[in-house]
């Protein structure tokens, strides 16, 4: 439950505009740029990359998995993070 709160607490951000996830596996799926589709994604990868976080991202979503031994100083490291790089994403 503390991975599934953290992870929808984000829908609220710029450009999101679906929030899942199953268990430890959480997609935010954002919005594209027309006529540059997977490039916002990619963007938030690579800003997330910078942040040491590893995120995948599948078309326009960003795809989470963290390891099933997270602890929730982690899990709340990757809501922050991402939250962080969705406010600067084009």
């Amino acid at each position: 439950p503390y991975f599934q709160e953290a992870v929808h607490s984000l829908s609220d951000c710029k450009n999101v505009i679906d929030v899942r996830n199953l268990g430890l596996m959480g997609a935010i799926e954002l919005e594209s740029i027309p006529n540059k589709l997977t490039a916002r994604a990619m963007e938030a990868f690579q800003k997330a990359f910078e942040r040491g976080l590893l995120v995948r991202t599948t078309g326009d979503t960003i795809a989470l998995s963290p390891p099933l031994i997270v602890e929730r100083k982690h899990i709340d490291f990757i809501a922050e993070t991402v939250r962080d790089v969705l406010k600067t994403v084009h």
